[in-house]
């Protein structure tokens, strides 16, 4: 298996966009909702936020993901990506997070994805993440999904 670089980033850097507006058409395909009017870059950058871009041995950007402070001692994943075809991405971003999260002393991390991505709810569920009640936005929305995970 090829190396998974992970790599912090800036989030409005013209590959980052590029990752996320792929992410915008593969969610507005799935639920009718890219997903852009949840997700402000700024909410990603500084010393409690994180956007990291997965890259292959050979420098090619093959996802990204972020997280956001959300609450005292809670972090949000915003703009998980993985690029078609590739394998262990999504993964090796979100275990990334978590690390990063939890070495900045948050206790879990929440997030939202929409009941009919079934392949996010599955890819969650199978990492640990157990469904909450919505949250801020999400009340109240029967077609969103949200979910915890303690970090140890």
């Amino acid at each position: 298996m090829n190396p998974i670089l992970l790599i912090e980033e800036d989030p409005a850097a013209p590959e980052s966009a590029l990752l996320m507006a792929e992410l915008s058409t593969a969610l507005e395909a799935i639920t009718g909702d890219s997903g852009r009017t949840s997700f402000d870059v700024d909410d990603v950058r500084g010393p409690m936020a994180c956007f990291v871009v997965a890259r292959s041995a050979s420098g090619a950007a093959l996802g990204c993901g972020a997280f956001r402070p959300l609450q005292p001692g809670v972090a949000e994943i915003k703009r998980m990506y993985a690029r078609h075809g590739t394998q262990g991405v999504g993964s090796a971003v979100l275990r990334y997070l978590e690390d990063e999260a939890l070495a900045l002393g948050y206790q879990a991390i929440w997030l939202e994805t929409r009941l009919v991505n079934r392949r996010a709810v599955d890819f969650y569920e199978a990492r640990g993440y157990q469904r909450i009640a919505n949250y801020g936005k999400y009340i109240g929305n029967p077609l969103a999904v949200c979910f915890e995970k303690q970090l140890a």
